[in-house]
């Protein structure tokens, strides 16, 4: 049974990410202008363009069909459901045995199906081949990102991600080689997850990676940059609650220390999501751009060390 306390929670967890994605993408576009000498735009440039595109004209091609007009939604919809599933302000997942991690990697999956499609639809030779580099990332990135999760899981007894995170933040998963193995590699696939360069630039207006928006306009395309936004710190939010789990709630006894518990953690996350980005545009920013096409040949490390970190889970290390 999923308390009123809980659910609360979980829906402010929704809300307060929905309301600050536009501002960490923000931040990341600072960063990378104040370290290329540039003044560039200002941290809150992102809500003033989403609401811009709220209020332009809405055209949709002809060929477009109910995948197209329903991705969007579909988008926005999934990233809140996973940012209200996660473990982000208490080290329980605010909604008990939904918070499993095979749903949450389903949700993804779900959103960038729908993504995918909805570039392919419009009949966009643009659209066709974002979405197939989409679908690439896809299947280079998504096995990584599996695979360290239920190492965690294997580790924490559950696939619950309450479970595991309770039990990092608690000690009782000790720091084997197989966790920061694992940690590396899962903070390299959320790098190419969040469309970071040498692989992307999230921000860029080219071809590829706008390909599967090339056909947005109007609100519809505000929701698409929105989700792209929220898919990024919720990302950032999967990482920290599954192996930085430490100033989140743990105690939930008492209602009125659990708000001021729940506002303490939300400044604790805010503080370490804001590193974790600055940690990101330095990296970015050190690296030049790579063929997607030859992805592949970077993301075997990523690979490389998840299979190992299985491995060492096997030898106990």
């Amino acid at each position: 049974m999923i308390s009123a306390t809980m659910f609360f929670v979980g829906l402010l967890q929704a809300l307060v990410i929905l309301a600050v994605a536009p501002l960490f993408s923000g931040f990341s576009r600072v960063m990378r202008a104040k370290m290329h000498n540039r003044r560039g735009p200002s941290i809150f440039q992102n809500y003033r363009d989403i609401v811009k595109l709220m209020k332009r004209q809405e055209v949709v091609s002809e060929q477009a069909g109910w995948v197209f007009r329903a991705t969007p939604y579909i988008t926005i919809v999934s990233m809140l459901l996973i940012a209200a599933i996660i473990p982000v302000f208490t080290s329980r997942s605010p909604f008990e045995w939904v918070g499993d991690l095979i749903l949450v990697v389903y949700l993804y999956a779900l959103s960038r199906f729908f993504f995918s499609v909805s570039g392919l639809e419009t009949g966009s030779t643009f659209g066709g081949m974002g979405g197939r580099r989409e679908l690439l990332i896809s299947a280079l990135i998504e096995p990584v990102m599996l695979l360290v999760l239920f190492v965690m899981a294997l580790l924490a007894g559950s696939t619950n991600l309450g479970v595991i995170s309770t039990k990092v933040a608690t000690g009782q998963i000790p720091l084997y080689t197989s966790v920061w193995l694992g940690m590396l590699a899962f903070a390299f696939a959320s790098f190419v997850e969040m469309g970071k360069l040498p692989f992307d630039l999230a921000e860029a207006e080219q071809e590829l990676q706008e390909g599967p928006l090339t056909e947005f306009s109007g609100k519809s395309l505000a929701l698409m940059k929105w989700g792209i936004y929220m898919k990024q710190v919720v990302l950032v939010a999967l990482f920290v609650s599954v192996f930085l789990p430490f100033g989140s709630v743990t105690a939930t006894s008492l209602v009125s220390q659990l708000w001021i518990s729940v506002l303490l953690a939300v400044v604790i996350f805010f503080a370490k999501a804001f590193l974790l980005y600055f940690i990101v545009a330095v990296l970015e920013n050190a690296m030049a751009r790579v063929r997607f096409l030859k992805a592949s040949a970077v993301t075997w490390t990523a690979l490389g060390a998840a299979i190992l970190s299985f491995v060492f889970y096997l030898a106990n290390v």
